[in-house]
């Protein structure tokens, strides 16, 4: 970067949107309801999906929310928050004059290190991290459609969808034609979840990084679901959707209206299989797949308008947020640390390889410890915006993807010292 070019420096208080933050903080509870399943390792799941098979009344009205409300809902609304954040990070740079070239650079930068962040996440706590999966997507379509235009953006976000689609319609004629047999049998996911069973340190840390590679490729790229959310988010940012949605009224209230539904209606027959209500072969149960992963991808985009609409009413009464609106705002910012923080409180207390708990949890006892481990995020997230202290997995992202830029905007004429981009980095 030439000792010319200014760099953005923090985002003012007032410059922020509620929206995104107040998105990303709630949706980190879906996180960790989605992702604490997998450490019921003590027990073989049922072949559909990560859920073990329920253990009483409690465990299937658990499962059942999870699945139509949770499983496959989230990830995606972060993958269109994370492409949000790329756009207004880069209009920030290039309005305080950096050259598209050194914008270029940084957003590069800073996937590459969500790469080497989601590595080591997995290598010490979690197989299923997907920060390598946003860090690999960043880093393909930031590279082929940043600055492509909008009409390029929504013609190959529809390619992805119609692709998705046709899988999911292959899908549901395969179900209905599929020869009958034995049901679903347990244990088909298991071998995904060996490292929360496994009591060595080193064979678990061994079988996270193996599987690790092949999540963040095919949840990244492959499943496409990502990379349709993220040009989806292109265009959004363009129009400043999310930061001035009373222009975008219309957009977000059929946006949320359709979505959701869609994505809970897409879920149903996963639930119904999953509690007992509908009973399938093996055959049909890894068929329920597709369709619930492409039903995920309308509750993506529809959660985000909710919570934007609802962001929006309540900035319209002019109020002073007040603690828990200000606490998850708080943690939405503190996104990439709030992450980091559920696998923290998770693995070494609920892996074989730690304290083992998970083996005395069931699915809805481990649904009430996920929403203990979001409080206590929570919590710290609000106490940290009390003190005016930043995330710390973000205050080191942002120095390893700013280091040059820092440094020459410190020589620029005019230039403060503190210099670096306050930009949220999404799980």
């Amino acid at each position: 970067m030439s000792g010319h070019t200014a760099a953005r420096g923090p985002v003012g208080a007032g410059e922020r949107a509620l929206a995104p933050d107040l998105a990303r903080g709630f949706m980190l509870l879906f996180i960790a309801l989605a992702n604490s399943v997998w450490y019921l390792w003590a027990v073989p799941m049922g072949g559909l999906n990560a859920h073990p098979e329920p253990q009483g009344a409690a465990d299937a009205v658990v499962q059942f929310f999870t699945i139509v409300v949770v499983d496959g809902r989230s990830y995606p609304m972060f993958a269109f928050l994370f492409g949000y954040g790329m756009v207004q990070l880069a209009m920030r740079q290039e309005a305080a004059g950096a050259s598209p070239a050194d914008v270029n650079a940084l957003l590069r930068r800073r996937n590459l290190w969500l790469l080497v962040f989601g590595f080591f996440h997995a290598l010490l706590l979690w197989f299923g991290d997907v920060l390598g999966a946003y860090g690999l997507a960043g880093l393909l379509l930031a590279w082929l459609f940043l600055r492509r235009r909008d009409t390029t953006l929504l013609v190959w976000a529809g390619v992805f969808i119609g692709l998705l689609g046709l899988l999911t319609a292959f899908s549901i004629v395969g179900i209905a034609l599929a020869p009958g047999g034995e049901s679903a049998a347990a244990g088909g996911m298991d071998g995904m979840a060996d490292s929360a069973g496994e009591s060595s340190i080193l064979a678990a840390a061994l079988g996270r990084v193996i599987v690790w590679p092949l999540i963040s490729v095919m949840q990244g790229l492959l499943g496409l679901v990502v990379p349709t959310m993220i040009l989806l988010a292109f265009w959004a940012a363009r129009r400043r959707v999310l930061e001035e949605p009373g222009r975008h009224l219309t957009l977000l209230r059929w946006t949320a209206g359709l979505g959701i539904p869609i994505a809970w209606l897409g879920a149903l027959p996963d639930a119904l299989a999953q509690v007992g209500v509908w009973e399938v072969t093996a055959a049909q149960g890894s068929m329920l797949a597709v369709p619930h992963m492409f039903a995920g991808l309308f509750g993506g985009l529809g959660y985000v308008a909710l919570i934007t609409l609802v962001a929006h009413a309540l900035q319209r009464r002019g109020r002073e947020p007040g603690v828990v609106l200000t606490a998850v705002t708080a943690t939405g910012k503190r996104s990439l640390s709030s992450y980091l923080a559920q696998s923290v409180l998770c693995a070494p207390v609920l892996a074989a390889w730690g304290l083992g708990l998970g083996a005395f949890l069931t699915s809805w006892t481990m649904f009430l410890y996920a929403i203990g481990v979001w409080l206590v995020t929570v919590v710290a997230a609000y106490l940290m915006e009390r003190a005016g202290r930043r995330g710390p997995a973000e205050v080191l992202l942002r120095r390893l993807s700013y280091r040059r830029t820092t440094r020459e905007a410190v020589q620029a004429p005019g230039r403060p010292p503190e210099v670096a981009d306050q930009e949220r980095t999404t799980p």
